[in-house]
């Protein structure tokens, strides 16, 4: 049986007027999913470790585009 994921938005994503927003599940003990609010069926799992490193790599900017 597949884990039912609950995801939640951001407070900045629950804004009607905001279009699309990563979006986040951590209620599966041991795994993080990530999905994109306008492609939900399209579901990216990771470790709460992976989760710790993407997380710790995004706010040194190491995926700024600019």
């Amino acid at each position: 049986m597949e884990p039912v994921f609950e995801f939640v938005s951001t407070t900045m994503c629950r804004d009607e007027k905001v279009g699309n927003c990563p979006q986040v599940a951590l209620n599966v003990p041991g795994t993080v999913a990530v999905r994109d609010s306008e492609r939900p069926d399209q579901v990216v799992t990771m470790t709460a470790a992976g989760w710790a490193s993407l997380s710790a790599a995004v706010k040194a900017g190491e995926f700024d585009l600019l």
